[in-house]
């Protein structure tokens, strides 16, 4: 396989949200933009921050907490670690090991979010890896 980066592998699909909305209506995004993220919107108080499935579980369900009441911004991860689109995938695997993590926004040189790339698109990159392993032993 040919080296590839986080470009070639990203969603430039980001779902934003207000950290002032509640986990609730971050869920009912999430559902109806077939999301397992939200980039939370940065404003001047705060850096930019994400929300993931995982976080609701362990922040919300878990600790019994009312997503009606909750604040996404009570739940969200921040700052964030971010990637850069010319990010080689195997740095960007690696930064996700490191740092436990399923989901990295891609940020262009200005800071601002272009993409995601997570965890879940890594099944995709490690097929074609197979693929083409494949294709050049039979040659």
């Amino acid at each position: 396989m040919q080296s590839t980066t986080v470009k070639d592998w990203m969603k430039d699909l980001v779902v934003f949200i207000s950290p002032d909305a509640t986990v609730k209506e971050g869920l009912a995004t999430m559902r109806h933009r077939y999301a397992d993220s939200l980039i939370v919107e940065r404003t001047e108080k705060n850096a930019y921050g994400i929300v993931t499935a995982i976080d609701i579980s362990d922040k919300i369900v878990a600790q019994g907490k009312n997503p009606a009441e909750t604040k996404v911004s009570e739940v969200m991860v921040s700052p964030l670690i971010t990637v850069s689109a010319d990010m080689m995938i195997g740095e960007c695997a690696a930064l996700m090991r490191q740092n436990h993590i399923h989901h990295l926004p891609v940020a262009n040189e200005k800071g601002e979010i272009i993409g995601m790339i997570s965890a879940s698109d890594f099944l995709v990159v490690a097929e074609a890896m197979g693929t083409n392993f494949k294709e050049r032993s039979l040659h």
